[in-house]
């Protein structure tokens, strides 16, 4: 009894649908999934204009697509969690331009000269033990 071998599939790369990037700042992370598109910016399931009803947030996440003039040709879904919302726009701006670089390295010099791929180290220093706060200690009395 002789069994038909399979013919053997090739193995065919295939393209990544989206294209990810993390960004970070204090206590923020924002993951960011890249695809073509037409501009449609969703945070967290909401709209970009709900989850940021401020001008200044809304423009600081896409200053890197003004940057490289690339305002309309991307979609983004963007999952942010930690922090507060100035360093969650932060955090999506960070992830956003790591994309932007991951699907074109070209890009790294523009965006590192603005200062977009800089990680902003920054965290709040940890209360320590007998002192109301990070730094303040209690009145100290000689007599």
């Amino acid at each position: 009894m002789t069994e038909k071998e399979a013919p053997e599939k090739k193995k065919v790369k295939k393209q990544p649908e989206h294209i990810i990037g993390v960004g970070r700042r204090k206590s923020a992370v924002a993951s960011v999934f890249m695809k073509k598109g037409k501009g449609e910016i969703r945070i967290n399931g909401r709209e970009f204009d709900a989850y940021f009803p401020i001008q200044g947030y809304r423009d600081e996440v896409i200053s890197p697509l003004n940057k490289l003039n690339l305002a309309e040709n991307y979609d983004l879904h963007i999952n942010v969690k930690g922090g507060g919302p100035h360093g969650q726009a932060i955090a999506c701006r960070h992830g956003l331009a790591r994309a932007l670089v991951k699907q074109d390295e070209d890009r790294r010099a523009p965006l590192k000269e603005m200062g977009f791929m800089t990680r902003d180290p920054r965290k709040k220093e940890r209360k320590k033990y007998g002192q109301p706060g990070a730094r303040k200690k209690f009145q100290f009395s000689k007599r």
